[in-house]
């Protein structure tokens, strides 16, 4: 079933959807932290430092950058690629997964006070 939105809607349920991660106590992920967390949850894994850059088209070191942080967050976590010790592979942790999960429930959450 898809969704349809007005335009007004679909900005007031962004809007809606940023107060409620300012509000709920969890850290403040900037959009591209969020994109790189949400692309390594929702795409199939592997996920390579390379790969994100060239998803994202941003260079490696601002997906290393956002990973670092993600990192000390425990959103992800990052291992060395056994086959190619130059690559790096970006692992899904549980406190990773709980935080997609929650950033769901929140949408749905505010998308059910949308006005008609």
């Amino acid at each position: 079933m898809a969704v349809q939105l007005r335009p007004a809607q679909a900005i007031k349920l962004m809007h809606e959807l940023s107060l409620a991660l300012v509000h709920d106590g969890e850290p403040d992920l900037s959009s591209r932290q969020l994109a790189i967390l949400l692309t390594i949850y929702l795409e199939p894994p592997p996920h390579h430092v390379r790969d994100l850059a060239a998803r994202l088209k941003v260079t490696k070191p601002v997906i290393t950058r956002a990973l670092d942080s993600m990192g000390k967050l425990e959103l992800v976590s990052r291992r060395r690629d056994e086959r190619d010790r130059r690559d790096v592979i970006i692992q899904r942790t549980v406190k990773g997964a709980l935080a997609v999960e929650r950033i769901g429930d929140l949408i749905v959450e505010q998308a059910k006070s949308l006005p008609p």
